[in-house]
């Protein structure tokens, strides 16, 4: 059972002088994440594809037991036929994300706010996910961010395929809170700037005793602290890793 904390990304403007150290170079920005976090979402990959020697040289960039999650591609969830997406599924899972090798946690699916659960159609889609590519294992985490996925077929198709279904943290989309595959993904969007850690203290120490009961389930878990107010998601990702050390 692992652990994995942290944000989306690692490059972003604010976060110089903030995060990173004043004048620290922009070419070892992820090394410096590495070094404060244990996992990153990579976001890129959703709008567009990368080059396998850009996975390889960040898989480089971070120390053992770092995870990576890769957001799949919006050409692979936005389309009207999730099931008719054979073609986009596959150049996503060619395009060299296996070159991060051991640094590969969960590839996340993400779904528009306006899709609306339909089982058979969203069958075939999970049914093209493999449980494995070039010989490495994949997991796979589902963002679904219309309420219509607040159903029990849902869950079932989920649970029978050993895929997570996100909890995320937003005022904005449902929240569901099931186990249904023997690992946790949880995104937290409501950080605020007010709050120099982005969530209270209060509420950090809610995550980690949520955490802590995750643990207990044998559940390898990733949490990642996206959007909100994105200055403060550096400082929440490191407040709850060092609660959580404490």
């Amino acid at each position: 059972m692992s652990i994995h904390i942290g944000i989306g990304g690692w490059t972003y403007e604010p976060w110089r002088g903030t995060f990173y150290p004043p004048k620290h170079p922009q070419k070892r920005e992820l090394e410096y994440a590495g070094q404060h976090l244990t996992g990153i979402e990579i976001n890129g990959t959703y709008y567009g594809s990368q080059k396998p020697e850009s996975f390889a040289n960040w898989a480089t960039s971070v120390p053992d037991g770092f995870r990576f999650s890769v957001k799949a591609s919006r050409f692979c969830t936005n389309r009207k036929q999730l099931g008719e997406g054979a073609a986009s599924v596959e150049k996503f899972l060619t395009q060299g994300l296996t070159r991060l090798g051991d640094r590969l946690g969960p590839i996340l699916w993400q779904f528009m706010a306006t899709k609306k659960f339909e089982r058979d159609d969203f069958a075939r889609f999970l049914d093209l996910l493999p449980e494995a590519q070039d010989g490495l294992p994949l997991r796979h985490a589902l963002e679904v961010r219309h309420e219509s996925f607040c159903d029990a077929a849902f869950v079932d198709l989920a649970r029978e395929r050993n895929m997570a279904i996100v909890l995320a943290d937003s005022d904005e989309f449902p929240r569901i809170d099931e186990a249904t595959a023997d690992f946790r993904y949880a995104r937290l969007q409501r950080s605020v700037e007010t709050v120099e850690t982005g969530y209270t203290d209060a509420d950090l120490a809610q995550w980690a005793t949520r955490l802590g009961d995750w643990e207990k389930e044998g559940s390898d878990t990733y949490l990642f602290f996206i959007a909100g107010a994105k200055l403060r998601n550096p400082a929440a990702a490191q407040a709850l890793i060092a609660r959580l050390a404490a």
